[in-house]
């Protein structure tokens, strides 16, 4: 998901896709704790994709404070 995309998202969608992908990432760790992944990659793409909506979220957040 790219920066600009998520921009245009709500910030209830916001925290509705931050919940999303939180639940995936723990569904994937557990399973790769049991057998092998197949694209263990999509972890680091999930936590990164998390930490741009946490970012994003954040900026909002100190916008709306001025």
């Amino acid at each position: 998901m790219r920066a600009n995309d998520i921009r245009e998202l709500s910030v209830e969608d916001m925290k509705a896709r931050i919940a999303e992908l939180e639940e995936e990432r723990f569904r994937l760790n557990f399973r790769s704790a049991t057998e092998p992944l197949e694209d263990p990659l999509r972890l680091r793409w999930i936590r990164k994709d998390i930490a741009r909506l946490k970012t994003i979220l954040r900026e909002r957040e100190l916008e709306s404070a001025r």
